[in-house]
């Protein structure tokens, strides 16, 4: 009890102090309750960015005359060295930044400590574990042939154990084992006051039916759970899926660049049609309000509104297609034709990586194609099914379910090992020799290498649950994720084949309506010069109406121009969207996609299988793999026969 009184004593203070805290007059609860809930800011050391300095160019900036002319080659080209994070136009990067994709995500993938290829192959790596215990023990015994002939047992015990174990790919485990055990107690019935007993262990257990053989193992591990497969094979096959996730991204980089690098060429065409159109209508404007200074016929009050209505809402469309309007954040793979000149720019910088804002103007220097691109539908679509990088990845994952599905049936099987050991003892008075005249059992060791004392066990165990609902569900479940990512592929196939097909239609109707667009705009033209040439001499009563047809005439020849330049840019994007689809977009552009060297041993490796020599072939070993894309392009012909630009 006296030992009691001192802890009391603290628990009591130390309940006093909190309370004398809680009940401090000067405090409040609800001070404490705002500074547990305040928000947080972490500090990082993150500077604003230079081209962030600059201004935005803005409708007032309608006289800028210092262009960036940049072709669609350098585009692309700048959109890769300079995206970590492979930016889109679908803003994920702000509302869903997981997700998003960048150059460091196969490496994550290939270097997850739960389920990364190396993860996987450390399973089988081999481990060495140590340990050293002491321990004293001083109790009474109520029965003294527990103590060894005494009732009061005092005792000093030693234990110290090194192993190194190894598993191996079929699903076994082998061990060597060494271990020193000391005792020195006061049992009257010991042959010497202390002793030391040695142990060599050689160790082995080997599944025979469950968990046995390469293909389970290499699938689900030597650790398998069912339905969590971590094997060497189904992590690299994560990776595979990874680059082919990658592939996707940069595809769909390289797309948006073409296409906003179109939306951007067209912005310009549709912004100078509009300027000539404006600068018609100003001409007349002004013609009309002259004569109706003069009191000429024509120069009728209603005739010089018209006039004028229309200049300002060809300036209006000016102004428009100078800004545009600020666009949601969608991709897209088709034309839309929308936004101006400034809006279109700037999304072009967000993707290429350039400066938003330095104070010029990117300005398109390629031109739309006015030739014919012809494609063979049967050779388009057998490419599609191989390399689309959507079809591709989703090939990869039945893939990984088939293999996970014919191991799991392995979890059927009871569970069969057989094991074994085989012991060397050694004991003695010392654990190394004391020079003592070598008498028996003088050092444990001597013992130990002498051989006198030997031991084996061999042995079969067998674990067996009744019913073996766990294998029977993971075995089902396998099976029905087999059958849901086959269905999956087959609707993506689908899909590919309605997308090339609807791409495919663009592409012909596109360079269609250009042609008739272009035949449209020639007659327009006509006709505004002829009603020209007729106004500059026109009779009395027929003025009237000429003013009419006049103005109708420069809004026609306009909106002739702007559809012909929109179904010119439509029909690049057409031609881009076939190779989008089929998996070519990335080749098209003269990208290629390919991992990163192997370990030297890898290399070997590969030499042997394939039977070549590392000595011969040092370069092409080396080389490293070429993934995703090959050189092969689509054949295109392209007929003498093609519209020509006004």
């Amino acid at each position: 009890m006296p030992r009691l009184f001192p802890i009391l004593a603290l628990l009591t203070l130390a309940l006093c102090g909190c309370t004398a805290r809680w009940s401090h007059p000067g405090t409040d609860l609800a001070d404490y309750q705002a500074a547990v809930t305040q928000i947080e800011y972490p500090t990082l050391d993150c500077e604003l960015p230079e081209e962030t300095t600059s201004p935005p160019l803005t409708i007032h900036d309608y006289r800028q005359t210092d262009y960036w002319d940049l072709t669609l080659d350098e585009a692309v080209q700048m959109a890769l060295q300079s995206s970590k994070v492979l930016r889109d136009l679908g803003g994920r990067v702000l509302s869903a930044p997981d997700s998003v994709d960048s150059i460091y995500s196969p490496a994550l993938v290939e270097t997850d400590p739960r389920f990364g290829v190396e993860a996987a192959l450390s399973a089988f790596d081999a481990q060495w574990k140590s340990g050293a215990y002491f321990e004293n023990n001083d109790r009474a015994l109520n029965n003294q042939f527990l103590g060894g002939g005494t009732r009061k047992l005092q005792q000093d015990l030693g234990n110290f154990e090194t192993s190194l174990s190894k598993r191996t790919a079929t699903g076994g485990e082998y061990r060597l084992k060494h271990s020193w055990d000391y005792d020195a107690n006061n049992a009257p019935g010991n042959e010497f006051p202390s002793a030391w007993t040695v142990m060599l262990d050689a160790e082995f257990t080997q599944p025979l039916l469950r968990g046995q053989g390469l293909e389970f193992n290499r699938v689900y591990g030597p650790d398998g759970t069912p339905g969590l497969p971590r094997g060497v094979l189904v992590a690299r096959m994560n990776t595979d899926i990874s680059l082919a996730e990658f592939h996707t991204a940069v595809r769909q980089l390289i797309n948006d660049v073409e296409t906003t690098y179109w939306e951007l060429q067209f912005a310009y065409r549709d912004l100078d049609a509009k300027l000539r159109a404006r600068h018609r209508a100003l001409k007349t404007w002004h013609v009309i309000a002259d004569w109706k200074e003069r009191g000429r016929v024509g120069g009728e009050a209603d005739k010089e509104a018209a006039a004028r209505e229309q200049y300002y809402r060809l300036h209006s469309d000016v102004q428009l297609a100078l800004t545009g309007r600020a666009m949601d954040d969608v991709r897209s793979t088709n034309f839309r034709g929308q936004g101006g000149v400034q809006s279109q720019e700037r999304r072009l910088r967000l993707l290429i990586g350039a400066p938003i804002n330095d104070g010029r103007l990117i300005r398109p220097v390629d031109k739309p194609s006015l030739a014919r691109v012809e494609y063979d539908w049967t050779d388009v679509l057998a490419r599609a099914m191989v390399l689309n990088p959507d079809l591709l990845r989703q090939r990869w994952v039945v893939k990984r379910q088939e293999t996970v599905a014919k191991a799991t049936r392995n979890l059927l099987l009871p569970e069969v090992n057989v094991l074994g050991r085989y012991r060397w003892r050694g004991f003695g008075h010392d654990l190394l020799d004391t020079d003592r005249g070598n008498p028996a059992n003088d050092n444990a060791f001597d013992d130990l290498t002498g051989g006198d004392f030997q031991e084996w066990q061999l042995g079969m165990e067998m674990l067996m649950p009744v019913g073996n609902r766990q294998g029977h569900l993971a075995y089902r479940n396998a099976v029905l994720s087999v059958a849901r990512e086959r269905a999956l592929l087959e609707e993506q196939q689908r899909q590919v084949t309605h997308h090339l097909s609807a791409a495919r239609g663009d592409l012909e109707s596109s360079y269609e309506m250009a042609r008739t667009q272009y035949n449209r705009l020639v007659a327009a033209h006509d006709q505004l010069r002829a009603l020209e040439t007729l106004a500059s001499d026109p009779e009395p009563n027929q003025l009237a109406r000429l003013i009419d047809q006049l103005l109708v005439a420069q809004r026609t020849l306009a909106d002739a121009e702007t559809r012909y330049y929109r179904e010119l840019a439509g029909y690049e994007v057409a031609n881009k969207n076939i190779h989008y689809y089929v998996g070519s977009l990335l080749s098209r552009n003269g990208v290629h996609l390919m991992e990163g060297e192997w370990p030297e041993k890898a290399y070997h490796d590969a030499a042997e299988k394939r039977g070549l020599s590392v000595e011969r072939y040092p370069q092409a070993l080396r080389a490293g793999p070429t993934v995703v894309e090959t050189s092969t392009a689509i054949n295109v012909t392209e007929p003498s026969s093609a519209a020509t630009s006004p």
